[in-house]
């Protein structure tokens, strides 16, 4: 038992080292790939399809050599969650171009609360005092060491919104498809795809050239960029892969607040690599942010810890109520037993 409990923290480790190395380098990739002093490959939506595209490849090879399980989840499912999905990537790329970096910022940081919101909505989840005091933490943490100037408009705010929305609902609709159709991580990505590779490399284009005034077809491919491409599709493989893994083991909650740990990685790097300004005041933000990610660790240990003392405490098999027909099967059995014996006094003088 103590084996097993050691071997699954093991394996969480090493879903958020996965997640967080993937996702951190291939920031830093894209920053090279796309920025005017690297390749200025300013495609992103393509790009996002391109990396769809090779992990649904990934995902073929994997059901045909064996070794994953192709099981069913229905088609209306799986266009339902490539639709939101899509939406979320779109969004998030049309609010960066038509908001200042600061509202973006501010816009991916209210996705915490949103996603504690719909969890609460959809699924009655309930968080205790400890967890939402982390989650706070985190969020000025993040706020103070990324947020700087703050200007929005109306198309950058509706477009904010629904990147936010369709983000928080995606990222809650992996871990519940998970469940309810008893798919692996993996199984559930190999899926889902396919279609979002196919309708991002129909609709990227149109999306990029609307956001850069550049088709993707006027690009000139030298050997550097496709490198580069090929590269951040690579590891886009393990950042998908790692994402879903990551919300099927625990939830769409600690992906977002343990997940700023990438932001506080990505300032550090930038700082290392790209000579980007790292002010006290980051560095204050960043340090806030990982006392609140230490906190939400701890909080969400105790959770777990008095759910299973709860557990113990109050077997399944105690029932504390009789259901209806139980009550109406006694009423029956007690109004055809047969009559008792009554007025036996024992010992009586005749």
């Amino acid at each position: 038992m103590e084996g097993e409990k050691k071997s699954l923290a093991v394996s969480d480790v090493g879903a958020w080292a996965m997640n967080v190395v993937s996702s951190v380098g291939i920031i830093m990739v894209n920053k090279q790939l796309m920025s005017a002093n690297g390749y200025a490959f300013s495609y992103a939506t393509t790009l996002t399809g391109f990396h769809f595209a090779v992990t649904a490849l990934v995902g073929m090879i994997s059901n045909a050599t064996g070794f994953s399980a192709s099981k069913h989840i229905p088609l209306w499912e799986l266009l339902w969650f490539s639709i939101v999905a899509n939406m979320s990537i779109t969004g998030m790329n049309l609010s960066l171009m038509l908001n200042s970096v600061g509202f973006y910022q501010i816009s991916k940081l209210s996705m915490i609360p949103v996603v504690c919101v719909m969890e609460w909505i959809l699924h009655s989840k309930q968080f205790t005092k400890e967890v939402k005091l982390a989650v706070v933490v985190v969020v000025i943490g993040v706020g103070v060491c990324t947020v700087t100037d703050v200007k929005v408009n109306a198309k950058g705010f509706i477009c904010a919104c629904v990147a936010v929305f369709s983000t928080s609902l995606q990222q809650i609709s992996i871990g519940s498809l998970q469940k309810k159709y008893s798919v692996g991580s993996f199984e559930l990505l190999s899926k889902t795809a396919p279609i979002q590779a196919v309708s991002l490399l129909l609709l990227g284009p149109i999306v990029d050239y609307y956001l850069s005034d550049n088709l993707v077809l006027d690009y000139k491919f030298t050997s550097g960029a496709v490198s580069f491409i090929v590269l951040s599709c690579s590891l886009a493989v393990f950042c998908n892969v790692s994402q879903y893994l990551c919300i099927g083991r625990f939830s769409a909650v600690s992906f977002q607040v343990l997940g700023h740990m990438k932001t506080v990685c990505v300032l550090t790097l930038g700082w290392l690599l790209f000579d980007s300004e790292l002010t006290l005041k980051n560095i204050m933000g960043m340090g806030v942010a990982v006392i609140g990610m230490v906190i939400y660790s701890w909080a969400v240990e105790v959770e777990k810890h008095a759910h299973a003392h709860a557990k113990i405490l109050t077997p399944h098999h105690v029932k504390n109520s009789l259901t209806e027909e139980e009550i109406r099967l006694l009423k029956e059995g007690i109004a055809t037993a047969p009559p008792l014996v009554k007025d036996i006094e024992l010992g009586r003088p005749t």
